[in-house]
């Protein structure tokens, strides 16, 4: 991957705040320089709780650099939305990709291994990864 082509990471999360929140941190912490495309999918398009095909898309497409597209969810719905819109083939960029990783550490993960310029194989096991961090 180039510093043109990096991997596009979308957080999806029933809650605008929580979404922007999550990115705004993975941000903060994939450290200083360039980082990845990160874009926050969350609540409905009135500010609602609830998800959106319509958002999340929008998302996608904003990240996409042509590296493929990490989605990362944070519950049920979420995950059934974007498996319908990856279903529908032409809503999202090509190389989008349902992430199976928790939400917040594996966001973390993803940004900050997308940031480092790896792929999107690469994106994806750091993500899924976080499953195996304990914290006692």
């Amino acid at each position: 991957m180039s510093a043109e082509k990096p991997v596009g990471i979308v957080l999806v999360s029933h809650s605008r705040a929580v979404a922007e929140a999550v990115a705004e941190l993975a941000v903060g912490l994939a450290g200083g320089g360039t980082t990845a495309p990160v874009a926050a999918a969350g609540g409905t398009p009135d500010g609602g709780l609830g998800t959106s095909s319509e958002l999340i898309a929008g998302a996608a497409a904003q990240v996409d650099r042509g590296a493929g597209v990490a989605l990362l969810v944070d519950l049920g719905s979420a995950v059934l939305t974007v498996k319908s819109l990856l279903a529908e083939g032409d809503e999202l960029p090509e190389g989008a990709r349902l992430l199976d990783a928790p939400f917040l550490e594996g966001a973390v993960a993803a940004v900050v291994t997308a940031s480092a310029g790896a792929d999107l194989n690469a994106v994806e096991a750091a993500a899924v990864e976080a499953y195996n961090y304990r914290k006692v």
